[in-house]
């Protein structure tokens, strides 16, 4: 490996470390900014002064905000994330681990969702440029990104699970693996809008190339041309861009999640987040943004070593 390489993961690896260090005290302080008070939340609003006392000393809400953080940063480097205010027995670390696979089972399928359509539907603008082909798949590229999830997802429940019931309602606990077409959809759709205009432009840009053009001119299949040639040497770009939406899907469950009512690190999210469980919210929040820095620090890493003109830059 040679040291320019080196330098390029080493100065990566730094800069993803102060991030991190970055966004733990980040979430410190905004989860405090939050109106409302956990003792509040717990208690409720008849409770005595002394046992509102008790509970906030117990929690330790009255020490100072230094004091505070140093718990919280100790919390993080032991691994717990601390404890639930709701379930004191319970660590947020435990907490989060059980929901975590329901979360990464839907960006998954949102993900595999979002390629199996992002990608023949912008190789055919690109190949058919200028078509009425290239404008729908614009259109429809434009309208993903335009129609938000909290709009989306309602309408999909409206239409395909109340009115035709082709798909389980929301919360079925009988549904199965059926249960995750909605909301994948739900999720995936913004990224499919991504990846097409992703595709198509970089498929655009590859058709032009000399060697295509000399691969026509031997007489080469269309459809060879195109598959073998063109669209493999222009997913480069359009895996660097999926890759780096894997972030992007993990927090946009938050709100798919809960609309469809699954469980998931989305849900647990916002239920602690109405409860006032700051030390559930500040390991959801965590734990989404160091995913999302954790999956932009590899796609860095592996365009660096792919790309030799990346690092040297």
């Amino acid at each position: 490996m040679s040291a320019g390489l080196l330098r390029y993961i080493a100065e990566r690896v730094v800069r993803a470390a102060l991030t991190v260090v970055g966004v733990v005290v980040l979430v410190f302080l905004l989860v405090r900014l939050v109106p409302g008070d956990p003792v509040d939340a717990i208690l409720g609003d008849q409770a005595s002064p002394e046992d509102r006392a008790a509970l906030r000393k117990s929690l330790k809400l009255d020490a100072p905000l230094p004091v505070q953080l140093e718990s919280f940063v100790g919390d993080v480097a032991s691994g717990t994330l601390g404890h639930s205010f709701r379930r004191p027995d319970e660590t947020v670390a435990s907490r989060i681990e059980a929901v975590f696979p329901d979360t990464v089972e839907l960006a998954l399928a949102a993900l595999l969702l979002a390629w199996a359509l992002a990608v023949p539907l912008g190789a055919l603008a690109a190949v058919r440029k200028g078509t009425g082909w290239d404008r729908a798949a614009s259109t429809v590229a434009i309208a993903g990104l335009a129609i938000p999830n909290i709009w989306l997802g309602p309408l999909l429940i409206l239409g395909f699970a109340v009115e035709l019931r082709w798909f389980p309602f929301p919360g079925d606990a009988r549904a199965g693996a059926a249960a995750l077409v909605l909301p994948a959809v739900t999720l995936g759709t913004a990224l499919a809008a991504i990846l097409t205009r992703q595709t198509r432009a970089a498929m655009i840009e590859v058709l032009d190339e000399q060697y295509v053009l000399a691969a026509r001119a031997r007489g080469i299949g269309r459809v060879r041309l195109v598959v073998g040639h063109a669209l493999r040497n222009a997913m480069l770009p359009v895996m660097t861009v999926g890759a780096a939406q894997l972030g992007a899907l993990l927090s946009g469950a938050v709100i798919t999640e809960k609309i469809f009512e699954r469980r998931g690190l989305g849900t647990l999210f916002l239920d602690a987040f109405f409860a006032r469980d700051i030390p559930v919210v500040q390991g959801c929040v965590l734990v989404v943004a160091v995913l999302y820095v954790a999956v932009n620090l590899g796609v860095d890493l592996a365009y660096g070593v792919i790309d030799p003109r990346v690092r040297l830059s």
